[in-house]
Parts: structure tokens; C-alpha cells; sequence
């Protein structure tokens, strides 16, 4: 079965972390840590050695795990050795409300008239319950819903909610309330027919550049947010799964948040946690069982005329792979005269000029790439590689005027920096490239138009440096003579309306 997680090198590579401010991290108890002596143990008895303690191998384990965290990478031979600018600060968003109320409160969407919102609490005996209406402060409706929880190491997390509200009507503003407690929160429902506008952002993490990029997208309206991958940069340290909730709560609570997993949600552990995913999957509950998937890594939805594909690059996908029997029947399932627009995301991007990561998505496009190009998928957005990267319409890496439109947009705001380094010169098929902090915006204006603009990051404002018109393969009549056929076209595109 074929993942980009077999790229591994038998488990991990073993890459020390770039130094932490002490807020910005977590510890785990030690056996190496310092206690004060006790007046009634002044010295240790060898008679009772530490070792023959029964926590005391775990504890080592553990310690050295927490010591010695482990960055993945993604093959051998591809080390972080390109230079990436200096990122900003992280930041740690504190918890400023009672054990009872609400934090990390984000909405979802759950199929057809339906949201999920979800949200932690750390009192364990909040019942999961959401209350809403169209007017603040009158909630009209409640919904009851479920709740998890996990533990890793020593870290335990909170009451995770998760609660499906609905049916609810298009382009509508509702107040809810969750739990019972706490404060009111609103969201607003994206509209049932064109135009809608995406947010896309890419690696966003949690800092100073996180803070400024999400500031930039508040500044104006838009229907759904969606991120392909590399959430909170978590890896492993738990506490920031919160802190990046707490971050986010403001914009993810009043808009849906639809993401998929990037390599910083694995959180593998040998022996211990050797299947990952465990704080993403409990924390962001997407609506794969609505789409028919088996797997919260891999999923789709419906929103204004569009299908939304969000594929799993750390999970298996050839063809004997549940994702690839999945995307094959849920490709087969799109009505392009109901969705004209077939929107697809994942995280390690199968074209890239930069230096960093090269490569990595090269086995997922050689199992899938036929299925998108087949489907006539108008466009793919990749995280990953931090930096900006438009191309053409490309199939089997060349220009193809029936392959999708691919973006790498992995530039949200982590705390490793920019991927500053392409190839030279310029492949023809890249069309715009550069490494600065922003977001992109997708505006489908109707069935056959749609606009979209990749806002670079500023002190103070965005700046729009790259836009185009993107027309849907819908409408383009000579790509759907033969679907089946994949050797290609040669002819010639026009990059300012693709």
C-alpha cells in the first residue's frame, strides 16, 4: 500500500527543533529534572536502584522523546538544508475562561443544510449540546451531539465536543451557544447558489505571521476557509493543539473551517502511538462519513455549485488503497451540471520548482493524477513547500488545457519560515512564483467564471500580487470528447484566463 509515510527511512530522522522560547513549548515530568532534597532522604540506598523501578524505562523513553523530538522528513535523501527566512515568534493564546465554558470553538461543515460545531471544555461534565436560533440571545433550536477525549504521555486533553446542528437555511446569520455556558457565538451559512468566495491558506500554525495573515483574511468577507494541511505545529507538544484552538476560535467560530492533514498532525510515536493522527482526528471531526469515506484523512462536500475534494497525502492512496476506491467512486458521483466546479486539496503538492520538498508528492500523483485529469478537475491546491507557486493547466507535467490549474499555498504563517530557493530558470509551466507569507482567495463568480487572487502579507495590509480568471472545464466543450483518454494535449494556453 503506498503513502507518502513510507518514505520514511524506518521510522524517523532524528532532527533537533530550532530553540523555544520556555512558553512556547511543553515538558513532560522528567527523570532527569532536579527536585530539592528531601530532610528525610539524604542520600539514595543502591540496594533500591532507579532502574528497577518499573516507570523507569518508559519514563526514559519518554524523556528522550520530549528531549530529542522527532521531525519527520519525508525521504532520505530531501533534508531541510535550503534557507528559509526567519519566522516570527509563536504565539501561545492563553485559556482566560472558566473550566465550564467553551474554548476552541470552530464550525464545519456536515452535509447538505448542516453544520458541526465543535469546542473544548476542560469540566468533563458540560453536556454536548448546542443551542441556536436567528436572533441573539433566542434559541430557538438545540441540538445534541457527541464528545471524545485522549491522552499522550502525560498529557491528558479536555471534553472534545463535537455537535451537528441543523437543517439550517443558506446565507443565513445564527447565534449559538454551546453547552449551556458561556459566551454567545455566531456563524453565517454560505449561500446556496453562486458566487462564493474560499479562503485558502496553507501551514498556518501559530505565530506572529499566523496572527497577521488570519487579520488580513477578517479584512473581508468570504463563505468557507480552507486549509490543506499543517494545522496548529503541534508535533507532539499538546498544549499547542489548545493554544492554536484559542488562536483561531475568533474567525473558525463565525465562518466553516474545512482542513485536511498535512505531516505536522502525524504525531507518531514507535510501539507507543505508531498509527497517528490522534489529537487532529478527535480535535478537527470533518465530514468524511457524509461523503462516504471510511476515513476522517480523506473526504468531500457540496457548497454553492462546487465539489470540494480533500485528499489524505498520509494515508495510503494506490490503487488497491480505500482513499483511491473512494475518490474513484466519488468522482463518478459529481453532477457537473449541479457542482460545474470540482475543487480538489491535499498537502504535499505534485508540482513544485522549489527546492524544498522536492519531489515528495511525486508517488501520490503517479498513483491519482489520472483520476483528477480524468474527472476534469479544475483546480488543486497543495500546502507543504512555504512559499507561493501558481502553474498553468498541467497533466503528466506539461501544459495541458483539460489538467487542472495546481497551487501550492503553504504560506499561512509557520514558525520554520519560507522555502526561499526555486529552480532556475523558470519551468514554462510555473507561472507565478514567490516566498512571502499570505492567503489566496477563490471567488466563483457562476458556472463557467472564477476569480482568483493570492494576497501577500504586509505590516499592515495585503497586497494582491497575482490574479487570474479561471474559466471551468464545464464549459470547455473540446475536453469532453474523451474522458478516458489520458495521453494529453499539446495545445497552446493562455495564462491570463485559464
Amino acid at each position: 500500500m503506498s503513502s507518502l509515510l513510507q518514505a520514511y527511512p524506518k521510522g524517523f530522522q532524528i532532527q533537533p527543533r530550532a530553540p523555544r522560547t520556555p512558553s512556547s513549548y511543553y515538558k513532560p515530568p522528567c527523570l532527569f529534572m532536579s527536585f530539592p532534597t528531601s530532610s528525610n532522604h539524604k542520600q539514595l540506598k543502591m540496594e533500591n536502584p532507579i532502574w528497577k523501578n518499573p516507570h523507569f524505562f518508559p519514563l526514559l523513553l519518554t524523556c528522550t522523546f520530549f528531549l530529542f523530538p522527532l521531525q519527520p522528513s519525508l525521504s532520505a535523501g530531501l533534508q531541510d538544508d535550503y534557507i528559509r527566512q526567519p519566522p516570527r515568534k509563536v504565539v501561545v493564546a492563553p485559556h482566560l475562561r472558566s473550566k465550564s465554558d467553551p474554548q476552541q470553538v470552530h464550525a464545519s461543515l456536515a452535509g447538505k443544510e448542516y453544520m458541526r460545531i465543535s469546542w473544548v471544555t476542560d469540566e468533563k461534565d458540560v453536556a454536548s449540546k448546542v443551542e441556536y436560533g436567528k436572533v441573539s440571545g433566542k434559541y430557538e433550536a438545540m441540538a445534541v451531539g457527541n464528545h471524545t477525549s485522549y491522552h499522550y504521555f502525560f498529557y491528558s486533553s479536555g471534553k472534545i465536543h463535537h455537535v451537528k446542528i441543523g437543517p439550517l437555511e443558506p446565507a443565513t446569520n445564527y447565534y449559538y451557544r454551546c453547552g449551556g455556558h458561556g459566551p454567545e457565538f455566531s456563524f453565517k451559512t454560505p449561500p446556496q447558489t453562486f458566487p462564493i468566495e474560499f479562503v485558502v491558506v496553507g501551514d498556518l500554525g501559530q505565530t506572529e505571521w499566523t496572527a497577521s495573515t488570519l487579520s488580513h483574511v477578517d479584512s473581508k468577507d468570504y463563505d468557507v476557509f480552507l486549509l490543506p494541511g499543517d494545522l496548529s505545529y503541534a508535533d507532539t507538544q499538546q498544549p499547542l493543539w489548545d493554544s492554536f484552538g484559542r488562536l483561531v476560535e475568533p474567525y473558525a467560530s463565525r465562518r466553516p473551517w474545512m482542513v485536511t492533514e498535512g505531516n505536522h498532525e502525524i504525531e507518531t510515536f514507535p510501539i507507543i502511538y505508531p498509527h497517528g493522527f490522534k489529537a487532529y482526528n478527535a480535535r478537527w471531526l470533518m465530514p468524511y462519513q457524509e461523503s462516504g469515506s471510511t476515513s476522517n484523512l480523506y473526504y468531500s462536500f457540496d457548497v454553492a455549485g462546487s465539489h470540494i475534494i480533500m485528499l489524505g497525502s498520509y494515508t495510503d492512496f494506490d490503487e488497491d488503497s480505500a482513499q483511491y476506491k473512494w475518490l474513484e467512486s466519488d468522482l463518478r458521483k459529481v453532477d457537473r451540471k449541479k457542482t460545474p466546479w470540482v475543487i480538489a486539496l491535499l498537502h504535499a503538492p505534485w508540482y513544485n520548482t522549489n527546492l524544498a520538498h522536492k519531489g515528495e508528492g511525486e508517488s501520490m500523483r503517479k498513483a491519482m493524477e489520472d483520476l483528477l485529469y480524468r474527472a476534469r478537475v479544475d483546480v488543486v491546491f497543495a500546502g507543504h513547500v512555504h512559499a507561493y507557486e501558481r502553474f498553468t493547466r498541467i497533466y503528466n507535467n506539461k501544459a495541458d488545457p483539460c489538467g487542472p490549474v495546481y497551487i501550492t499555498i503553504g504560506d499561512g504563517g509557520n514558525r520554520e519560515g519560507l522555502a526561499l530557493m526555486f529552480e532556475n530558470p523558470t519551468p514554462e509551466v510555473s507561472v507565478y512564483r514567490e516566498p512571502s507569507f499570505g492567503h489566496g482567495r477563490l471567488r466563483v463568480v457562476d458556472e463557467s467564471r472564477a476569480h482568483w487572487s493570492w494576497h501577500r502579507n504586509k505590516d499592515s495590509d495585503p497586497f494582491v500580487a497575482d490574479v487570474v480568471w479561471l474559466q471551468s472545464l464545464t464549459i470547455t466543450k473540446s475536453c469532453w470528447h474523451n474522458t478516458a483518454n489520458t495521453d494529453g494535449s499539446k495545445s497552446k494556453v493562455n495564462k491570463d484566463e485559464l
